[in-house]
């Protein structure tokens, strides 16, 4: 049977209990039925897991004790930065999710010509802590031990200036000429942009080519933006990661 697994973003150690958070809490003893002496996972972030039991439950509180821990490195081998054109709601949702699962290192939303959302302050700080919580849940499914970074979003037109190099730097562009299978990968760190709906403008391209990036497309069909995000990284995965 599966252990479930919670992030605690607590300093952690052997012997120690910790009272679990509130929504951690009440999803461990209402939806799953946990009772006590049931073992639970616990990861914060920094690389390790935490094995513990559950010692007490007292309404919707619950407590841990932890018995041992142990470094476990689930992270990829590739160093991946998704960069993408902020979508609607659940697309991006999705998108983010997936690109957890499949082992990105960082996630940057950019403001794009056709992104149709744009966050204000009040609503940038809500909508930073729905993505992040949508990361650690990721984590939480897929085993990870390291949360993804997730930056504040970014105007494409000023982050394509100031992006790490040297990197393998590509984009997404449906009539590019060259496909992943096409793209000599050197054991860099990977910068992928991918647009919103609609994608990318032309302007947005050619001033991506003008710093570096290298367009590709993932075959003779129309993928929608978050389709595009999970294919373009499992082939990454596949061709040069560790999905296989």
């Amino acid at each position: 049977m599966r252990i479930t697994r919670i992030y605690h973003p607590e300093e952690l150690a052997s012997g120690q209990e910790v009272e679990l958070e509130a929504q951690a809490a009440t999803h461990l003893t209402r939806v799953l039925r946990a009772k006590e002496k049931t073992s639970v996972i616990l990861f914060n972030g920094n690389g390790s897991e935490y094995h513990t039991m559950i010692t007490r439950i007292h309404r919707n509180r619950a407590w841990v004790k932890i018995q041992s821990y142990e470094i476990v490195n689930r992270e990829s081998s590739l160093d991946i930065t998704l960069a993408q054109g902020i979508s609607r709601g659940e697309r991006m949702d999705y998108t983010l999710q997936k690109a957890v699962e499949l082992g990105i290192t960082r996630f940057i939303p950019l403001y794009t010509e056709r992104s149709i959302t744009r966050l204000e302050a009040g609503r940038l700080e809500k909508r930073l802590k729905h993505w992040r919580g949508i990361a650690i849940s990721a984590c939480e499914q897929s085993g990870r031990n390291v949360i993804p970074e997730i930056s504040n979003p970014e105007n494409l037109d000023t982050w394509t200036t100031s992006t790490e190099k040297p990197s393998l730097r590509l984009v997404m562009e449906p009539v590019a000429t060259c496909n992943l299978n096409g793209i000599t990968f050197q054991n860099e760190n990977i910068i992928l942009v991918i647009g919103p709906e609609g994608g990318l403008s032309k302007n947005e391209i050619h001033l991506c080519t003008q710093q570096g990036f290298t367009g590709i497309r993932m075959g003779p069909r129309i993928l929608r933006t978050e389709t595009a995000a999970v294919s373009a990284l499992s082939i990454m995965q596949g061709l040069w990661g560790d999905l296989a």
